[in-house]
């Protein structure tokens, strides 16, 4: 009892950990996935007259704004993305280990009868455990402690993700013609029109996307689990192909919340914007209006480059963020 009084402590003091790794994942994140990115916004808020798919969309966008429009709106993520995946997977070893400790602590067995009682579980286990008790929560454990994430970094996420869409969506190559020039601009005008609520506009759509994070780090735990047991991978591929696939797997459940989410973003908000009339009150009704236009099929518009950056951001965002989280003390 008394030593497990004194790990405690020790473990909870190395929630920095994932704070300070998670700034690595968002610059690699950014670097490899933001063209996708870019890519995906403009088909989601566009109809099929504007760009047929996405190549069309690509190769317009270098034709008439060069390389650098595949970039555009990066400078909000660069900084968000340092600062939301610190947030979101700081947090998260932070509620896993919590739930571990005091929701199930109780029915915690290993995942991996093949590794031996020398090796730590915080250098093998998903995420580089902080704790011992956290390498062994059940899958549903880490998909319990994504939402829990993915609410507290969406307070975050959702003005980046604002500006970064409004941004993305203005299709002029001349500065001069564009409603903001950028991101402070852009942050400027909606506050000085809208206030704070007007910077936070998509909140709620926010809150329900990540809400689907119980299926990505849900998974990741699982395809973590089934490579280190059935290959003999080290351990950076493992987090490697576990953090592409997950990726993948949280895409294919939550992209239409995604295009819903987009929608009320990228929503003219009126007043002293004097960027149009605004259609949407809700994001209840950005998704009827989504059905209206395209039917089934217009909750996925946009979801090729979408997969497709799936796993290579997001491959090369764990990767980075498990091996810093090895290397800290």
């Amino acid at each position: 009892m008394a030593a497990d009084q004194k790990q405690k402590p020790v473990e909870a003091s190395k929630n920095y950990k994932g704070f300070v790794a998670g700034v690595f994942s968002g610059i690699a994140k950014l670097a490899v996935g933001h063209p996708f990115d870019t890519v995906k916004v403009r088909l989601q808020t566009t109809d099929s007259t504007r760009f047929s798919g996405p190549l069309q969309c690509v190769l317009q966008t270098i034709r008439n704004e060069g390389v650098r429009g595949l970039y555009k709106g990066a400078t909000p993520p660069l900084v968000g993305w340092m600062f939301m995946d610190s947030v979101m997977l700081g947090s998260l070893t932070v509620y896993r280990r919590l739930l571990a400790e005091h929701v199930f602590y109780k029915q915690l067995t290993p995942h991996s009868p093949s590794i031996p009682p020398s090796v730590k579980p915080e250098k093998e286990g998903p995420i580089s455990a902080i704790s011992h008790a956290a390498a062994h929560l059940p899958s549903y454990g880490h998909g319990l402690a994504g939402i829990m994430a993915g609410c507290t970094v969406s307070f975050i996420a959702a003005p980046v993700e604002h500006v970064k869409a409004r941004l993305q969506t203005q299709y002029s190559a001349k500065k001069s013609e564009r409603l903001y020039s950028g991101p402070l601009d852009c942050v400027r005008k909606i506050y000085v029109a809208h206030g704070v609520r007007g910077v936070y506009k998509g909140l709620a759509a926010t809150l329900l996307f990540r809400s689907f994070f119980f299926f990505w780090w849900g998974s990741y735990d699982i395809f973590s689990r089934i490579l280190r047991d059935r290959t003999s991978l080290s351990a950076p591929a493992i987090n490697f192909w576990a953090g592409g696939l997950s990726a993948q797997v949280f895409w294919i459940t939550s992209y239409p919340s995604d295009v819903v989410k987009q929608r009320v973003m990228t929503d003219p908000m009126g007043g002293k914007l004097n960027d149009g009339t605004p259609r949407f009150k809700n994001w209840w009704q950005a998704a009827q209006a989504v059905y209206k236009e395209g039917g089934p099929k217009g909750y996925w518009r946009g979801f090729l480059p979408c997969f497709l950056r799936a796993f290579p951001a997001n491959a090369m965002a764990l990767m980075a963020f498990e091996g810093v989280m090895r290397a800290l003390p």
